[in-house]
């Protein structure tokens, strides 16, 4: 078996998928196991993949635990496991933490996000030197690279990266929950305001990787003394941007939290 997959929720599903349908190993090659047995065998029973206990982990060369932070502590005893490599999803938890809970150097540390639903997240990625010399480095960026763009990051970053990007989405849907309720607010209905709003998303990101920086789109759509500067200028007085900057701090300041408490 070259890989358990130990908690099988979003993120987990989305790897499973994005690894079998794009070729990077088999799904009989690849093992489930979850709290929620039933929604493991499901899976298995849907991809090919297999189900596991707590015993079959003896036989993987290498590990993903993509559970919750507060989970890992009670399930790291069962985990460890001689001579296999170790990728976590977990926020926050450090590569020190993984290797003294674990029992061993391979720790591969990664943060996707939830785009890795649909084959598009950004993950970043980080190991120590052991996993960088057995192969579990490149065996993970393979992995994340099936469902998006990987980047190689220092760890110390790694919580800035899960306040921006891994919650990013999740930033950028209450923005466009807002915009939608504007529309409906000046008239719009309100199925048409969501898919406007979304689709408005997908075509900025886009334009936005054409031009050097943010400003310059801004700009461009910013007319003098048109509609789009009026709106503008209610943004900024209400401190949209400075709100947006300190969400990111804030949740950069949890991840750090989150490792503290695995000390």
């Amino acid at each position: 078996m070259r890989l358990a997959i130990v908690g099988v929720g979003k993120l987990g599903l989305a790897l499973l998928t994005g690894v079998t349908s794009r070729g990077v190993m088999p799904a009989g090659e690849i093992g489930l196991l979850d709290a929620n047995a039933p929604r493991a065998a499901e899976l298995a029973a849907r991809t090919g993949a297999r189900v596991l206990t707590w015993a079959d982990l003896r036989s993987a060369d290498r590990i993903l635990v993509s559970v919750q932070p507060r989970v890992f502590p009670e399930i790291s005893d069962r985990l460890a496991q001689e001579s296999t490599g170790y990728i976590s999803t977990m926020a926050g938890v450090s590569t020190g933490t993984l290797t003294r809970r674990l029992g061993t150097q391979r720790v591969v540390r990664v943060m996707p996000n939830l785009a890795a639903t649909i084959g598009l997240s950004q993950t970043a990625i980080t190991a120590s030197r052991e996993a960088e010399g057995a192969g579990d480095l490149d065996f993970a960026r393979q992995l994340f690279g099936s469902v998006g763009d990987v980047y190689d990051l220092p760890e110390h970053l790694f919580n800035a990266f899960t306040g921006m990007s891994a919650s990013g989405p999740a930033y950028a849907a209450v923005f466009a929950e807002a915009l939608a309720d504007g529309g409906v607010r000046m008239g719009l209905p309100r199925a048409l305001a969501h898919e406007l709003a979304a689709k408005l998303l997908i075509a900025s990101g886009e334009l936005l990787q054409k031009r050097a920086h943010p400003g310059l789109l801004k700009d461009e759509v910013a007319s003098p003394g048109g509609t789009t500067i009026a709106g503008l200028e209610v943004l900024e007085a209400a401190g949209v941007r400075g709100a947006l900057m300190r969400a990111v701090v804030a949740a950069t300041r949890r991840g750090a939290d989150l490792g503290q408490d695995q000390e």
